[in-house]
C-alpha cells in the first residue's frame, strides 16, 4: 500500500485515536508499523483477532493489561553480561506477571465456554516463569527498590541501620530538646555528609566538640557532628556502606536469574503488546459504534450507511456506497459544496480501515475489497518549489497511477481534467477513465463536466452519481444518489444570492435548451428519487410494525391454543367423570333387573341388557369434539377477560377488579388496597352477581384483612423431592403461610447430600418477610429441619 495514500486520507489521525487506548511501549510499536494489509487472509485473520477483542470487550470488560515499559534495552543490556538496575528489574518483573495474569484470564474465559477465534493461540504461546516471577515479586518492588526480603543478609543490615538510627537520635534529642537547644539556631536534627549532625550557632561551637560537616550561606550556622555520636554513626555509615554492597550482589543474582529467559521475555513482550494492540482495536469500535465488515473474493464493495469516521456523528451524513458488482466507475457530478469529495475519501478511508483488521464506521452487513493498493489524487496538487500549475500537479499523479495500477486497485479521482479548457479536460478525463477500465482498476472520479455524465449513460460498467440539492432551499442534503447525475444549479443559487433577475434571465438565454432540458429532467429524477427514499422509510417502518404486530399474536395464538387444549382436557375429564357416574348407576340398574328377573321370572332378556350396558358404556370417548359441551363453554366464558370484570386471583383465592391490560398477557388487578400485576391465566371471570356479598362494591377505604386461603400446616416437609419442585413449593408454603398469619413454621429438608438444605436457606435469606431461621433442636430433626421465624 502506498504511503501517499494513508496521508492523503488522513488515516494517521484514525491511528492517534487508537493510540488513546494502548498500555504498552510493544503496543505503540505495533501501532506505529501498522498498514492497510493486501492478502485475503492477512486482512482476514486482523478481523478475527479484532472479533475476538470485542467479544472480551463485550463480556469481561477487556484483556486485564497494566502499562508495560519497553524492556528491550534490557535484554540487550543482559545479552552483553550486564547487570540490571532496580527499576529495570520491576519493568521486567512486570511483564513476566502479565504473562501469567492473561493467562490465568483466559483459563477463566475458558472455563466460562467463552468461545473466541484465533487470540487463545497468541496467548498459548505466552512463556510463564512462576519460580523466577515470584523471587523478582519477592525481591523488587514496583518502583524498582530492592525489598528486605530479597536476601536474609539485606534484611539483617537494614535492621541493624534502623536501630543504628534510633539510638542516634535518641542521643540527638538530648541535644535539641534539653539544656543545650539554647546554643542551637534550630532545635532539629538533619543530615550532611551521611552523617547526623545539628545546626549550632557559630559562637558556641566549642560547646559539643566532634567535627563540622557544613555551614550556612552566613557563616552564622555549623552543621556539628558532636562527638558523643561519631562512633554511632561510624557504625551506621558501616552498614549503609554493606547494605549497597548486598543490593549489588542482589542485582547481580536477579539479573543472572533471568538472563536464560531473555528471549523468551523479549517474545511474551511482543504478545502482550499485541493484545494491548486487540484490545485497543476493540475499543475504537465500541467507540466509534463501528461493525465488523465481510470480506469480498472477488472485490466487491458494499457500505450500508457509512460515516466518514473523523467526522462527529451528530455532523455525519450516512452514504451507502456500492462498486464492484454491477458497475466498476462511479462518476459523481454535480456543484460544489454538495459532498463529493467527503463521499471519495469516506469510501478510501473505510477501505483502509478494514484492510488494517479495523472494524467500519458503517451498518453491519456491509462488504469491504481487498485491494492491493489504493490511489487518490485529491486537493490542490499546485506547487510553487516544483512551478507546477493545478493542472500539472494533477496530471502527474495520474501518470504515476496509471503506470502502477492493476485489476485489483482502487482509484480516486477528484476533479478529474479540471484546471484547463473545459472541452480538452472533458476529453482528457474520458480518455483516462477509459484507461483505468481498460486494466480492470475500480474508480470513482468527481467532476463538473457534463460531458461526462454522458459518458456515465453509455459505458458498461460506468454509473452516474450525484450529491442531492434539496429544490427548495437550494441547500446540500450530502446524501449520495447512486443513477442519478448531477444537475447544475448555478443560476437558481445566484438568483437566490440577490443576482439581478435581468442577469439571470440573460444567463438562461445564453444556456442552450438542450442542457436547460437536461438540468430540468435531472431535477425530476432527484425529486423523484427523494419521494421514493422517503417512501421507502415509511413502509420500512410500517413492515417492521406489522412485524411486531404479527409475532405478538402469533403468541397470543399459541396460548390461546394452549388455553384451549387445557380446556378441552378438563372438559373431556368433567364429562368422562358424569359417563362414568352414569355408567355405575346403569350397572346398578342391570343388576337390580336381573335379580328381578331371577327372584320374580321378570320378562327381561339377556340380549337387551347387553345392548343397554354397550350403549352406556359408549358415552365415555377418549377424544371427543365436544362441540356443544356446556362445560366448555363455560370454562371459555370464565376467560374472556375484560376492564371492569371481576375476577378471582386463584394463586391468592381472592377476588379483584381488572383495572387495566398490561402488556400482551397480563392484567392490572385491584385487590382491597393493593393493585397487584397478575398473569390472566391466574384469573378467572366471577360474574358480580355471584361474588361475595363484601365483594361487589370496592368500599373508598377498605380494611385490611387476611383471608386464609387453604388450611395451611406449620409444617412443610421436602423430602425425596427434586430441587425445582421442593423450591416451588417452599415458595407457595411460605405465602400461604404469611396469608395464615402464621408466626412461626418448620421446614424439613433432611440431610442427605445437602442440597435442599442450602437451596432452603438460600431462599430464606432472599424473602424480606423472613424474620430469622434456624436449625431445629437435636430432639426435633437437629441441622435435618430449619424452624422460620416470619
Amino acid at each position: 500500500m502506498n504511503h501517499k495514500i494513508i496521508e492523503t486520507l488522513e488515516f494517521n489521525r484514525i491511528k492517534t485515536g487508537l493510540a488513546h487506548y494502548l498500555v504498552s511501549a510493544a503496543g505503540r510499536q505495533e501501532l506505529a508499523a501498522l498498514m492497510p494489509a493486501t492478502d485475503f487472509d492477512t486482512v482476514h485473520q486482523m478481523l478475527e483477532e479484532t472479533t475476538d477483542g470485542a467479544d472480551i470487550l463485550r463480556l469481561e470488560g477487556g484483556i486485564p493489561l497494566p502499562k508495560l515499559a519497553d524492556v528491550k534495552p534490557q535484554m540487550k543490556r543482559l545479552r552483553i553480561g550486564a547487570n540490571l538496575n532496580g527499576t529495570e528489574l520491576a519493568q521486567v518483573t512486570k511483564v513476566l506477571q502479565a504473562s501469567m495474569s492473561v493467562q490465568n484470564f483466559f483459563d477463566q474465559m475458558r472455563e466460562k465456554k467463552i468461545k473466541l477465534r484465533v487470540l487463545e493461540g497468541v496467548v498459548d504461546r505466552l512463556v510463564t516463569i512462576p519460580s523466577v516471577t515470584r523471587r523478582l515479586v519477592r525481591s523488587v518492588d514496583p518502583d524498582g527498590r530492592i525489598t528486605d526480603e530479597a536476601s536474609p543478609k539485606l534484611h539483617g543490615i537494614r535492621q541493624l541501620i534502623t536501630k543504628t538510627e534510633d539510638e542516634i537520635r535518641t542521643q540527638m534529642d538530648h541535644y535539641t530538646a534539653g539544656k543545650s537547644a539554647k546554643y542551637l539556631s534550630e532545635p532539629i536534627v538533619t543530615v550532611r555528609n551521611d552523617r547526623f549532625v545539628i545546626p549550632v550557632l557559630a559562637r558556641y561551637r566549642n560547646k559539643f566538640g566532634g567535627v563540622v560537616h557544613d555551614q550556612s550561606a552566613s557563616g552564622q550556622t555549623l552543621y556539628i557532628e558532636p562527638g558523643a555520636v561519631m562512633e554511632d554513626n561510624n557504625r551506621l555509615r558501616q552498614a549503609q556502606i554493606e547494605e549497597k554492597q548486598e543490593v549489588l550482589r542482589v542485582l547481580a543474582e536477579l539479573s543472572a536469574l533471568i538472563t536464560p529467559y531473555r528471549h523468551d521475555i523479549l517474545n511474551n513482550e511482543r504478545l502482550l503488546g499485541h493484545l494491548d494492540f486487540v484490545n485497543a482495536k476493540a475499543a475504537l469500535a465500541h467507540q466509534m459504534k463501528a461493525s465488523l465488515p465481510l470480506l469480498s473474493r472477488d472485490n466487491v464493495v458494499n457500505l450500508r450507511k457509512a460515516r466518514h469516521p473523523l467526522i462527529a456523528r451528530d455532523k455525519v451524513v450516512a452514504n451507502t456506497i456500492k462498486i464492484g458488482k454491477d458497475y466498476q466507475a462511479i462518476i459523481i457530478t454535480g456543484p460544489n459544496t454538495g459532498g463529493k469529495t467527503i463521499t471519495l475519501k469516506t469510501l478510501g478511508i473505510i477501505q483502509l480501515m478494514g484492510q488494517s483488521g479495523l472494524f467500519i464506521p458503517t451498518e453491519e452487513g456491509s462488504t469491504i475489497a481487498v485491494f492491493d493498493n489504493i490511489f487518490a489524487d485529491i486537493g490542490d496538487e499546485q506547487s510553487l518549489e516544483q512551478n507546477l500549475s493545478t493542472f500539472s500537479g494533477h496530471m502527474d499523479n495520474v501518470k504515476a497511477i496509471l503506470d502502477r495500477i492493476t485489476n485489483r486497485s482502487l482509484v480516486l479521482l477528484d476533479e478529474l481534467g479540471a484546471g484547463t479548457d473545459p472541452k480538452e479536460g472533458a476529453a482528457l478525463a474520458m480518455s483516462i477513465l477509459d484507461a483505468i477500465g481498460a486494466k480492470g482498476s475500480m474508480v470513482v472520479i468527481t467532476t463538473h463536466y457534463p460531458e461526462l455524465k454522458v459518458y456515465g449513460y453509455d459505458r458498461a460498467k460506468t454509473i452516474n452519481a450525484s450529491m442531492e440539492f434539496d429544490q427548495e432551499t437550494l441547500e446540500p442534503t450530502y446524501r449520495l444518489l447512486l443513477g442519478i447525475p448531477g444537475r447544475s444549479n448555478g443560476l437558481e443559487i445566484a438568483q437566490r444570492l440577490g443576482i439581478s433577475s435581468t442577469i439571470i434571465d440573460e444567463a438562461r438565454s445564453l444556456v442552450s435548451d438542450d442542457s436547460q432540458d437536461l438540468n430540468k429532467m435531472i431535477g425530476d429524477l432527484v425529486e423523484q428519487r427523494r419521494a421514493a427514499r422517503e417512501e421507502n422509510e415509511r413502509l420500512t417502518k410500517l413492515v417492521a410494525k406489522n412485524q411486531a404486530k404479527e409475532k405478538e399474536l402469533t403468541e397470543k395464538l399459541d396460548r390461546f391454543n394452549e388455553q384451549r387444549d387445557k380446556l378441552f382436557d378438563q372438559a373431556r375429564s368433567k364429562a368422562n367423570h358424569q359417563v362414568s357416574m352414569a355408567k355405575r348407576k346403569a350397572n346398578q340398574i342391570i343388576h337390580h333387573l336381573r335379580q328381578l328377573e331371577v327372584q320374580q321370572g321378570a320378562n327381561v332378556k339377556e340380549n337387551q341388557l347387553i345392548d343397554a350396558q354397550g350403549a352406556l358404556n359408549a358415552l365415555h370417548q377418549e377424544n371427543p369434539q365436544l362441540k356443544n359441551n356446556t362445560v366448555l363453554k363455560r370454562a371459555k366464558a370464565k376467560h374472556d377477560l375484560h376492564k371492569g370484570d371481576s375476577a378471582l386471583v386463584k394463586s391468592y383465592g381472592q377476588y379483584g377488579e381488572l383495572l387495566n391490560r398490561r402488556g400482551s398477557h397480563k392484567w392490572e388487578v385491584q385487590i382491597g388496597i393493593l393493585k397487584m400485576e397478575i398473569d390472566e391465566r391466574d384469573l378467572e371471570k366471577v360474574a358480580k352477581k355471584n361474588l361475595p356479598k363484601d365483594k361487589t362494591t370496592r368500599p373508598r377505604k377498605p380494611a385490611v384483612r387476611t383471608t386464609q386461603t387453604r388450611r395451611t400446616s406449620a409444617r412443610l416437609d421436602l423430602r425425596g423431592h427434586r430441587y425445582e419442585e421442593a423450591m416451588g413449593e417452599l415458595s407457595n408454603f411460605i405465602d400461604h403461610a404469611l396469608l395464615n398469619n402464621l408466626s412461626s413454621v418448620t421446614i424439613i429438608h433432611g440431610k442427605g447430600t445437602g442440597a435442599l438444605r442450602k437451596g432452603t436457606q438460600q431462599y430464606l435469606q432472599s424473602n424480606p418477610r423472613v424474620k430469622s431461621f434456624s436449625y431445629a433442636s437435636p430432639n426435633n430433626g437437629g441441622d435435618g429441619a430449619t424452624i422460620v421465624n416470619l
